[in-house]
């Protein structure tokens, strides 16, 4: 799932492209994806977009005269900008918004699960609509005070905390594992058990490894934004390979969709976390 660097650079990248330009009109060849009818989808024509900009995982692109495009890719959509326009049979459409300069901003699915959704909001409702006004303060540039926020979640496993978009937004399941990795944190410390220090290695891991991948991202990634972002990950996926720091083999515990990554030596005191597809987790 793209999350706060991937969305961030999105943003940037199609904000960078896209300001001042007026829209053409707009279809949902993925009907399952417009999840509103009021304003209605072709109130955008004729409208120049404002600007693109990010909410935790969301995109927003904000248009003129009031309106409002909040996007969530969910797991498998890409939101990107092409110089010719799709087909409707193309099968990863969900939304062409289609620009008077004859591009296309172009909200793409790969898969069968049709997650990624869309929703027209008038400006003034954008912060009330309940996806982004149950969103926790955002992770980066400017993490919340992360001991008495995390002390109210009682015995939750860390690592789904930070997961929480209603705790903390913008942190999924790739960059927890890159950022318990890099504080040297056990994913499944309660984080009502933060020390003041724990706290802040965790405050600076956030900022180390967000505000690097930004950092990343702004070398390497360009119009048109790709499929697959370079994602300059250490910890996450790299189950079997030596941990980037002590050497020591990176394990792994498998759920039914996701895989969390951790080092043994550093963040569990030596212990090996059973895996969940073989017996119950050893806490």
């Amino acid at each position: 799932m793209p999350e706060l660097p991937e969305v961030e650079i999105t943003a940037r990248r199609l904000d960078e492209a896209l300001r001042g330009v007026p829209i053409d009109g707009a279809l949902a060849p993925g009907i399952n994806a417009l999840k509103t009818f009021d304003p209605p989808l072709e109130a955008l024509a004729g409208r120049a977009v404002d600007g693109v900009r990010r909410r935790g995982k969301h995109l927003v692109v904000d248009v003129e005269g009031g309106l409002a495009v909040l996007v969530h890719l969910m797991s498998a959509g890409r939101l990107q900008l092409f110089d010719t326009r799709a087909s409707l049979r193309d099968r990863t459409s969900r939304l062409l918004v289609r620009l008077q300069d004859g591009r296309e901003l172009r909200l793409r699915e790969f898969g069968t699960k049709q997650a990624a959704w869309v929703k027209v909001l008038r400006a003034e409702a954008l912060e009330e609509d309940d996806a982004l006004a149950t969103l926790g303060p955002d992770a980066w540039p400017d993490p919340p005070p992360l001991r008495e926020l995390l002390a109210e979640q009682g015995a939750r496993p860390l690592h789904a905390v930070l997961r929480d978009q209603r705790v903390v937004a913008g942190v999924g399941r790739s960059w927890v594992d890159e950022i318990l990795w890099t504080a040297a944190l056990s994913p499944f410390k309660r984080p009502d058990d933060l020390d003041d220090a724990e706290a802040e290695a965790l405050r600076e891991a956030i900022l180390d490894r967000l505000g690097g991948a930004l950092e990343h991202y702004e070398r390497t990634v360009r119009l048109p934004i790709p499929d697959k972002l370079p994602m300059p990950l250490e910890v996450h996926r790299h189950n079997g390979q030596p941990c980037p720091r002590c050497g020591t083999a990176i394990e792994a515990v498998h759920y039914e969709d996701y895989v969390l990554c951790y080092c043994p030596q550093e963040q569990t005191g030596g212990r090996v976390l059973k895996d969940r597809r073989l017996s119950r987790l050893l806490k």
